[in-house]
């Protein structure tokens, strides 16, 4: 199972592996506090990207097309999230505010639909 989080709630037993798909450490959260387990920075958005979205949600659809053409040749990156989910849950986290429409999110939705 693939869960979505932000990395600033506190971790719990339910979260399973945590990995951070953030480029960006997020500000103002120690690595003791945060408890990542692996930090997959390649897969988030290119800045380019992340800055264009902007968390608008009119622009989310299509952040969500350029977001998997980006990811397209990082199968091995996607690949570790799925051997680790074959272990067991996985917890995306991410550090924006905004917590349904993030790059989290879309990455969660490309894992699951395979």
């Amino acid at each position: 199972m693939i869960r979505v989080k932000r990395v600033y709630e506190p971790p719990s037993a339910e979260d399973g592996t945590r990995i951070l798909v953030d480029r960006l450490w997020p500000r103002g959260l120690s690595k003791e506090r945060a408890r990542v387990d692996l930090w997959l920075k390649d897969l988030a958005p290119s800045n380019e990207l992340r800055k264009w979205y902007g968390h608008d949600p009119a622009r989310w659809e299509e952040f969500r097309r350029r977001y998997r053409r980006e990811l397209s040749g990082k199968e091995d990156l996607m690949g570790t999230i799925r051997e680790r989910e074959r272990a067991g849950t996985v917890t995306l986290l991410f550090g924006s505010r905004e917590e349904s429409l993030n790059n989290a999110v879309a990455l969660k939705g490309f894992l699951e639909s395979g």
